[in-house]
């Protein structure tokens, strides 16, 4: 897994989009598979099925079936670790930086940082909290989700997907408004 760390994890854009789900940086399995949230443990796939994003659990390997739904999948930080506490606060700053100019050019109704420690630093938000936030980029509306991570013990899988459906709802109004 080594070599894995110098690999960069295409992103699942598409203009337009409804939904930009941003991970903190790719583990070593993403990685070396190439898949968004590839670990074993990691429950984003499983909470985006149960909060009614797709309509059925898709395999990390069926990630390019995303934009079909309007969803699509990035990183703050490009660079691959183990852990995300190997991140530098540089590198949340310029992840943040660089997902700012990403989002402006792609235009999602939402952008939705998995992780609120990540999104905190990359942004300077030091108080933000899990939900929707005030920040926006142009016209895409920011909403702090919580880390799908297996290690998150402060969140079931339930409660992720009950937070990951109120995006839903709002991604969903903001599409009947547009």
């Amino acid at each position: 897994m080594e070599a894995a760390r110098d690999r960069l994890v295409p992103d699942v854009v598409a203009d337009g989009l409804r939904v930009l789900f941003c991970g903190i940086n790719p583990g070593l399995m993403t990685a070396a598979t190439g898949h968004h949230f590839a670990r074993p443990g990691n429950r984003f796939w499983p909470v985006l099925h149960l909060s009614g994003f797709t309509p059925r659990l898709l395999k990390p390997s069926e990630q390019d079936e995303l934009p079909s739904y309007g969803l699509g999948i990035t990183n703050v930080v490009a660079r691959a670790s183990a852990r995300a506490d190997e991140l530098t606060a540089e590198e949340y700053r310029e992840g943040g930086r660089l997902l700012g100019r990403k989002v402006a050019r792609l235009r999602p109704g939402w952008l939705a940082v998995v992780g609120l420690t990540a999104y905190r630093a990359a942004f300077d938000e030091p108080k933000a909290r899990v939900g929707p936030q005030e920040r926006t980029f142009g016209s895409t509306r920011v909403w702090v989700l919580p880390n799908p991570s297996g290690l998150n013990a402060h969140w079931t899988a339930q409660t992720m997907a009950q937070e990951y459906a109120r995006l839903r709802e709002a991604a969903h109004g903001t599409e009947a408004q547009a």
